[in-house]
């Protein structure tokens, strides 16, 4: 290896993709925020990484990608061995490149980010999924012998995306359920298209199909199909049940018109931009909370400062929002979100407001949502998790104006009735039992049912539920092949 190649971070600065002009973005523009790079663009980043021998950036990631060794054959052209690479580890890698807050995980903990800026792994990891299948590469299962063995998936989110690919790279049957009309679970409904372009899902279902993998859409297990039926005609049951029970707070006023939760305006007003009918299939438990008022013009605050936050306030925007504030009970140090998503954000004219703790939504004349009551924090000692709680200053309070709030404050799994009547057990917050106790990695304590995801871990990245549903096929296909080696491609992390 050359001086110039070990020193090309100091020549080469660290750059993204292009992104859509800021004055389209606040007038509407929907499309995807990051362009992609060419091709000399992605050599040029790629050959920034140091190779340092040990790679914080892979071990950062939660699917351990192999990141030192596909940029190296970014570098050198070699596109469709990088997509081969990229796949041993991650069955949607495309996706994990758009949404994934890298800046929290592999590029966070890149050698170079400490003064030279980190490799830009993301968008070398879009670049190459997305050229590979352009030029038309597609998983090759030509050695992949049959089982005979087949299993259902429940739920075409991540996690059940991901445990469908392993599942067919190992000869096993999949046929994933899902009650809503496209596939993706968030990916399609809850994450907006100017971070995920939904022509990318499509793709992945064109993949996923070639692959032999079946969707049957608009089915809903307990009322279209019941669970004895998916017990009897397949092998096994894998769940990727998500994580969408509703978590409000409390706060007085919350039922106010104008006040929405996060996850259903985000839901409906993709649909909308995706051209589908906003009132398509409800999410479970959300009937009541489906509306999605004008937002031009008005004046909103969002409260909680996670990714779905950042989605709501970013979309706010875009929906033409005369103002748009994020209210956050602690520092910006402490928030959940995404760094690089509070910096579009505030590009793109949110305000944010860091220490305040809302405690009341306020009403106006007309009986509409006209402010939230908040009070100025300190940060206090660290709670049951190592975070620090954030300690309500006695005199502080102040009112945010606003004619719309939307409530950002997460999402918890909920057993659903026929999956609880199998005696599968679950922990009081709702996630699923799995592992332990001599069971098979995510498998429940039913000896035919699996879970991961969200259902399992409770509301988290898009990588740790692709994750989940990678792992969770392995513990499958041990237990259909009983002692026979799993292949490479199925490792657990």
């Amino acid at each position: 290896m050359s001086k110039k190649h070990i020193f090309q971070f100091l020549d080469l600065p660290r750059e993204m993709p292009p992104k859509v002009p800021l004055a389209d973005r606040t007038g509407g523009d929907w499309n995807e925020l990051y362009g992609r790079f060419g091709q000399p663009e992605a050599a040029h980043q790629a050959g920034r990484c140091l190779d340092c021998g040990n790679p914080y950036c892979e071990a950062k990631c939660p699917v351990h990608n192999y990141i030192p060794n596909w940029l190296k054959l970014v570098e050198e052209g070699r596109i469709i061995e990088a997509a081969e690479l990229c796949h041993e580890t991650n069955p949607l890698p495309e996706m994990c490149g758009r949404v994934c807050p890298q800046d929290r995980l592999c590029e966070g903990d890149c050698t170079l980010n400490d003064g030279f800026g980190a490799v830009t792994i993301g968008a070398v990891e879009k670049y190459i999924v997305d050229t590979a299948l352009a030029q038309g590469w597609r998983p090759d299962l030509s050695n992949v012998t049959r089982t005979g063995k087949r299993v259902a998936v429940v739920g075409a989110g991540p996690a059940g995306l991901a445990c469908a690919d392993r599942l067919a790279r190992n000869g096993i049957a999949a046929t994933v359920f899902d009650r809503y009309e496209q596939i993706g679970g968030l990916l399609q409904f809850g994450i907006p298209s100017f971070k995920l372009d939904k022509s990318v899902i499509q793709t992945r279902r064109e993949v996923l199909e070639g692959m032999g993998v079946s969707f049957r859409l608009g089915v809903e297990i307990g009322k279209d199909v019941s669970l004895d039926e998916l017990l009897h005609d397949f092998d096994a049951v894998f769940l990727g049940l998500g994580a969408y029970r509703y978590t409000d707070g409390g706060l007085p006023g919350q039922d106010l018109p104008g006040v929405l939760s996060a996850l259903p305006f985000l839901v409906q007003n993709g649909r909308i931009v995706t051209g589908n009918d906003p009132w398509g299939r409800p999410i479970a438990g959300w009937e009541d909370r489906l509306s999605l008022p004008d937002l031009k013009d008005k004046r909103v605050v969002v409260l909680g400062g996670g990714d779905t936050g950042m989605d709501c306030v970013r979309s706010s925007i875009r929906l033409g929002a005369a103002s748009v504030t994020c209210a956050y009970r602690r520092d910006e140090a402490n928030m959940p979100g995404s760094a690089r998503e509070v910096t579009n954000a505030r590009e793109e004219g949110v305000k944010f407001l860091f220490n305040r703790q809302p405690l009341a939504i306020e009403s106006g004349a007309a009986g509409n949502a006209s402010g939230v009551r908040v009070v100025q924090t300190r940060l206090g000692e660290p709670d049951a998790r190592g975070r620090r709680n954030a300690e309500p200053i006695e005199g502080s309070e102040s009112l945010i104006d606003a004619d719309v709030v939307i409530i950002a404050f997460g999402f918890s799994p909920r057993v659903p009735e026929w999956l609880s009547t199998a005696g599968v057990e679950a922990h009081g917050n709702g996630r699923l039992v799995v592992g332990g106790n001599g069971r098979l990695p995510y498998q429940t304590t039913h000896d035919k049912l699996f879970a991961g995801g969200d259902c399992v871990r409770g509301a988290d990245l898009v990588v740790t539920a692709v994750q989940e549903g990678r792992d969770a096929a392995a513990g499958i296909a041990r237990m259909l092949r009983g002692s026979k080696a799993i292949r490479a491609t199925l490792q657990t992390a």
